[in-house]
């Protein structure tokens, strides 16, 4: 569905399939136990349903977006993180940071909330520790003691490109790779995952992808953009949409490909080199565009790359179709006034495990209530989806944990039976991250 012009005080609007999921629950004796998704969320997430107020002056999708964007709120929730690099077998990179950094008083077994960052975003993006500053602080000091791991887009947040593959709009193999090593390091956590914007895609095309065999416990999804195609079009058909936030979200992810040019063009016989050469004299490109000349084109291996057309690859790369193939609790919310993303499939395809949220309010990736930047709407609902999900629902056993775990001869963690292409393992680099900081060249809060 298109967006709504609906008041900022309105309550949001909660979409329930018609049947939702029977989920299990923990119990304190050995009667088994369960709940439907709808009274679970009704019942534990009271915040989900109140109206999104906020200030007279914030009161505009424009206004919160580049808030977001433009305003230093970078200090006002301070994160740390420690980070483990990973050696990919097709010799990429990916960054891991985890927090808290002191950890050494959390069982195994604490649950884990795994975080995809929005376009060219990292671990340092406010919108990510404004739940995470209170989802790692310890239980006695009102927070929910849990665990966090963010795993960064080639390039992104700092971690080095080591090979000539970028990332793309919906490519899932990388975080499949993340979720293997998280799983294998701690094998007894629940995984519970939180998406922002493009991180929000990804995450929900994996978790359809897998089916009953994903890793994830459980899911709740910001500000994603669906429908590329149908949100790219509408974007590039106003004069704010395009020349703003197209043009904004383009020369930042240009950015993150010229930042790392020397292994990108590392072979200059490779299409991803031909690809890249003639963008690094350009100094603004909208998000269309750098779709149409490079990732379409370069995003991925052959087969599948190239595609023909940019609307090819927004098809391909899609999550609006896929909500109905998801089998884990799902929480989905979305602004009516959000600038970037302007269609939601608010019906969640009839899913019983989907939830569908969208507020009347809050621009893309906003939702301030006022100008501290510590203050927004879906802090206290995600939270409490967390808590849910973390404390109350049944973990996941054996197989429903996702594929075996095996370590090849190579060194490498994957999938057993998987595609050889993936794997992983541990390498150097990381370290100490201060998530208060950023990445120079690149704007936040995208």
């Amino acid at each position: 569905m298109g967006l709504l012009g609906c008041s900022t005080s309105a309550p949001p609007l909660v979409h329930f399939a018609s049947k939702t999921a029977q989920i299990p629950l923990e119990s304190s004796d050995s009667k088994e136990s369960s709940e439907s998704l709808r009274k679970l969320v009704q019942d534990r997430c009271p915040s989900l349903f109140t109206p999104f107020e906020p200030k007279w002056w914030l009161n505009n999708g424009h206004i919160q977006t580049t808030f977001s964007v433009f305003a230093d709120i970078s200090q006002v929730d301070n994160v740390w993180y420690r980070r483990q690099n990973l050696e990919l077998v097709d010799g990429g990179t990916l960054g891991l940071d985890f927090a808290p950094i002191d950890d050494a008083g959390l069982s195994d077994d604490t649950p884990i909330i795994v975080v995809l960052h929005g376009l060219t975003g990292g671990s340092y993006e406010p919108y990510i520790k404004s739940i995470l500053i209170h989802a790692t602080k310890p239980v006695n000091k009102g927070g929910l003691g849990f665990r966090a791991v963010v795993p960064h887009s080639r390039g992104c947040g700092g971690v080095p490109i080591t090979s000539t593959k970028f990332y793309s709009a919906g490519g899932t193999d990388d975080f499949r790779q993340a979720l293997i090593y998280i799983s294998h390091r701690y094998p007894r956590a629940k995984l519970l995952g939180l998406g922002f914007s493009l991180g929000s895609n990804i995450m929900t095309r994996y978790i359809a992808q897998e089916g009953e065999k994903c890793r994830l416990s459980s899911a709740c999804v910001l500000a994603n953009p669906w429908d590329l195609a149908a949100n790219s079009d509408i974007l590039s058909g106003t004069f704010v949409g395009r020349n703003v936030y197209n043009n904004a979200l383009g020369t930042n992810l240009m950015n993150v490909a010229k930042q790392h040019h020397e292994a990108l063009m590392a072979d200059p016989s490779l299409p991803i080199a031909k690809a890249l050469a003639p963008l690094m004299s350009i100094s603004q490109m909208t998000l269309t565009n750098f779709d149409k000349v490079f990732l379409s084109q370069v995003g991925g291996p052959p087969p599948q790359f190239p595609y023909a057309t940019v609307n090819e690859y927004y098809n391909a790369m899609s999550s609006h179709e896929c909500v109905g193939d998801v089998r884990i609790p799902y929480l989905a919310i979305n602004s009516a006034d959000d600038p970037v993303v302007q269609y939601v499939p608010m019906d969640g395809a009839g899913n019983g495990y989907a939830v569908m949220v969208l507020t009347s309010g809050g621009g893309h990736l906003g939702w301030f209530n006022d100008a501290s930047g510590k203050d927004r709407w879906t802090t206290k609902p995600v939270l409490e989806w967390l808590t849910l999900m973390g404390r109350e629902v049944v973990a996941k056993s054996g197989s429903e944990r996702g594929h075996a775990i095996v370590l090849g001869e190579d060194g490498f963690l994957r999938n057993e039976g998987g595609d050889e292409r993936l794997g992983c393992k541990e390498c150097e680099g990381g370290g100490l991250i201060n998530g208060n900081s950023g990445v120079e060249g690149l704007r936040k809060g995208l």
